[in-house]
């Protein structure tokens, strides 16, 4: 097991004191933290969950406040100057449009019986 010396700041201190053993694995749990915030997940599981149409699931986007943060993201990367943590992020966020794409080619029967 390594062995980590680092300066912090009196209330951190305290602060770690308290969690004694339990440091490792919030120090864990901190550095495994999801690519995306937690309202993102919860925007398309909340649809999901809706049990929503054929024209729904057609018409289902990201919402402006995604949109936005996608340009930024691939903005960053063209301009190669992503950091490892925005990388995940728009990894993540095509991993979520993939899924979407396939929930919606899986709904394309419906979609053409609906015309």
């Amino acid at each position: 097991m390594a062995i980590i010396t680092i300066e912090v700041p009196d209330e951190l201190s305290e602060l770690i004191a308290q969690a004694g053993d339990r440091l490792p694995e919030l120090l864990t749990q901190s550095l495994r933290q999801p690519a995306l915030p937690a309202h993102i997940y919860r925007y398309v599981l909340d649809f999901l969950a809706s049990n929503p149409d054929a024209k729904e699931v057609a018409t289902f986007g990201p919402t402006p406040e995604m949109i936005e943060r996608l340009r930024t993201l691939t903005a960053r990367e063209a301009a190669g100057d992503l950091a490892p943590t925005e990388r995940a992020e728009l990894d993540e966020y095509e991993r979520l449009e993939h899924l979407m794409v396939m929930i919606k080619a899986g709904n394309l029967h419906y979609l053409a019986g609906a015309r």
